[in-house]
């Protein structure tokens, strides 16, 4: 895998070590990484441990390796090109499903609605208080 990789790595880590990332020349050693990140990612996501997070992860890796791995466009013989055409299609559904997961909130809305929600609900709590404490302020002027 490491030798079809070379067209990806090639491009990717030139820019990645130019944006000051440090990254691995070794191919062999970023397929490692790489398929170590999937088996992690895949992990969490399988058994619900932040699968948003998870998708998100699944769904950056799997871009490198179907570019990689499934160079469709690059095989000479009939049968192997549409072999890895397939496998390359396949790759671009997952894709999509983990992008799905990725932004699903399973119903519950996400963390930007309930910032809003929390604070609309803690400015009205305060401005409650603040018309009950002068209303008894002014109970107590009263009695006095």
């Amino acid at each position: 895998m490491a030798a079809r990789s070379a067209h990806v790595t090639d491009r990717v880590v030139p820019r990645l070590r130019s944006a000051g990332i440090p990254v691995p020349e070794d191919r062999a050693t970023l397929v490692k990484a790489n398929a170590a990140t999937q088996v992690v990612a895949a992990s969490a996501l399988a058994t619900g441990r932040m699968p948003r997070l998870s998708a998100g992860v699944l769904a950056a890796s799997l871009v490198p390796t179907t570019i990689g791995g499934h160079a469709f466009w690059q095989e000479d013989e009939a049968a192997s090109k549409q072999q890895q055409r397939l496998q390359f299609a396949k790759n671009v559904s997952v894709l999509g499903g983990l992008l799905l997961a990725a932004v699903d909130t399973d119903g519950k809305p996400g963390v930007a609605w309930r910032t809003r929600h929390l604070a609309r609900g803690a400015a009205r709590e305060g401005r409650h208080l603040a018309k009950e404490t002068r209303l008894q302020a002014k109970l107590a002027a009263k009695s006095v």
